[in-house]
């Protein structure tokens, strides 16, 4: 039975928290206690927290580029002069310029990996000496069933399987400090933008459909209970690992 009040106490910042499965993430780790601090460069990352706030949790917004290292730098100060600390971080935030290989630009390069890569290594450096102070902390990245391969995302895969090689390095090195570093992989979930991309009954979305062992669409929701679960004091003897969820499509289908 989970607890209502399991992230009561922790502060906890979240990337890319406007919408999809940043906004899933922030208002389950709210509802369960947790004061949280969301960063995105859309606006309506503001409209998140107001909606967080009143349910009557504690919530934060700042609009920020997290590939702007002194962007971020500031962010964090800021979370930490109103919550005084952070001990959870979800590295969430990422773009995707989907193209073959042959049409990949340097820039589409350049992009992806300033938020997806040099994003998650800023906001983790500027959370570490707060973790250490307590000696405690749970850093949780987002990564992709694309990490293991997707047609037309030479870039996204990359940073995908970039994000679970920092999560296993940050693993070790942070293990003195009782801090845990995990990824969570999500397969074909049912965001806004997979949406735009893929209207619900289009050939392309059934097809996607048919890849999946379970035969459905995941939920932000259901990425958002696995990263609170590793999140959580229930997952303290876990680190450096990657939870796929993704419907099977890691054993049994082809993510088109």
């Amino acid at each position: 039975m989970v607890t209502a009040g399991r992230f009561s106490g922790h502060v906890a910042l979240i990337t890319g928290a406007a919408q999809g499965i940043g906004k899933a993430i922030a208002s389950k780790m709210a509802r369960e206690g947790a004061s949280v601090a969301l960063l995105d460069i859309n606006p309506r990352v503001h409209e998140t927290a107001g909606e967080i706030s009143a349910e009557g949790k504690s919530a934060m917004a700042l609009t920020v580029d997290i590939g702007d290292k002194v962007a971020v730098e500031g962010a964090v100060k800021d979370i930490s002069r109103r919550f005084k600390k952070i001990d959870i971080l979800v590295n969430n935030a990422g773009i995707v310029r989907p193209a073959l290989l042959e049409d990949v630009t340097e820039n589409d390069w350049d992009q992806v990996v300033q938020v997806s890569l040099k994003g998650t290594f800023f906001c983790t450096r500027n959370v570490l000496p707060f973790m250490k102070k307590e000696g405690y902390g749970k850093i949780v990245n987002i990564s992709s069933r694309a990490s293991l391969g997707k047609l037309e995302r030479t870039v996204y895969a990359t940073c995908k399987a970039g994000m679970i090689g920092l999560a296993r390095t940050w693993a070790l090195e942070l293990a003195p400090h009782n801090i845990n570093v995990n990824n969570v992989a999500p397969g074909p979930i049912a965001t806004e933008l997979f949406e735009d991309a893929n209207p619900p009954g289009s050939p392309k979305t059934n097809a996607i459909l048919k890849s999946v062992p379970l035969g459905k669409m995941g939920r932000p929701e259901d990425v958002a209970n696995a990263v609170a679960f590793l999140a959580s004091d229930e997952a303290s003897f876990i680190t450096g690992q990657t939870l796929f969820v993704c419907g099977g499509v890691t054993i049994g289908g082809v993510y088109f």
